[in-house]
């Protein structure tokens, strides 16, 4: 299955894949299915009308994973894919996704992956997605994920989104809505350098009594670089949620941080915070009494923020 040294440098960098996976799977590579498993609980089926697969994980089910990790080692490719998860109530699954790019050529190398949760009654999922660019060539690396989550009753979704390096432009588009005692924690981490452009977008509904959520962005932007996070939460009923954005910024970068709230019932509690700012002076000098050169120190201080 893995065919050679960038399909197993790809997979190992945005899903932590070495070998064929246990438990459930579907691997895609430029744009086709490259491979693919199902379980007893957790069923992947391709889609008929559009590519993209629906993977449904049956009640009940507990302690199991599926990977679907996308790679794109061409480069003028451009690939869409529609990824459906029907989550059935009282489960409990990890869900490692990811997108990695080799581009060696000069085209423009583009994969948007729509994905859409429908996550039942008191249900619980972990989704881990990872984002990844390489190669040599001058041909963008290019990943706009949109994200759509739909929480029934008491569900709870934890999703970690990150951005590792080497993605030139990234357009991420986020919408979900929670009903009675859903909880949702997300935290998404990011990285630009050179002329990197990053936006993200997110607008969390807290519909339910009880619903809550939290928002947390952390992100670092060198040289050149651009960021623009704008997330927004809106409380429909008695509910809470807090949005939280801190960056570092470094050499000429711009980051623009626009955290929104809005209150549409009268017991809704929400709070956002932002802070934008350099690396820390002090904690640098500290680093380099210990023998560390100042990038060394920069490293280890930029990895300490973004774990």
């Amino acid at each position: 299955m893995l065919e050679n040294k960038i399909d197993k440098d790809l997979l190992g960098a945005v899903a932590d894949l070495h070998e064929v996976p246990m438990g459930a799977y579907n691997i895609r590579k430029n744009g086709e299915g490259m491979a693919r498993q199902s379980t007893k609980n957790i069923i992947i089926e391709p889609k008929k009308d559009k590519p993209g697969i629906d993977i449904i994980v049956k009640a009940g089910t507990k302690n199991e994973s599926v990977h679907i990790p996308v790679i794109v080692t061409e480069s003028g490719v451009n690939d869409v894919t529609y990824n459906d998860f029907y989550i059935e109530d009282d489960c409990d699954v990890l869900i490692v996704a990811g997108c990695g790019i080799h581009n060696s050529g000069s085209e423009k190398s583009e994969h948007d992956g729509i994905h859409i949760f429908h996550i039942g009654k008191n249900a619980r999922i972990k989704y881990v997605e990872k984002h990844y660019g390489q190669g040599e060539g001058t041909g963008e690396r290019v990943l706009n994920p949109t994200t759509e989550i739909e929480m029934d009753e008491n569900s709870y979704c934890e999703m970690e989104t990150v951005q590792i390096k080497g993605v030139d432009s990234t357009l991420r588009e986020t919408n979900a809505r929670l009903k009675a005692g859903a909880k949702l924690l997300m935290t998404e981490k990011l990285m630009t350098h050179g002329k990197q452009v990053a936006h993200s977008n997110m607008v969390i509904n807290l519909d339910g009594k009880d619903a809550s959520a939290q928002i947390i962005s952390r992100s670092v932007a060198k040289d050149e670089s651009e960021q623009v996070f704008y997330p927004r939460a809106v409380g429909n009923a008695a509910c809470r949620a807090h949005v939280q954005c801190d960056s570092i910024i470094m050499d000429n970068a711009r980051i623009r941080s626009i955290p929104e709230i809005a209150a549409n019932h009268y017991d809704a509690q929400i709070v956002h915070e932002a802070a934008i700012g350099r690396i820390n002076n002090d904690q640098l000098i500290k680093l380099q009494t210990f023998g560390m050169s100042e990038e060394e120190a920069e490293e280890i201080i930029i990895k300490g923020f973004l774990k």
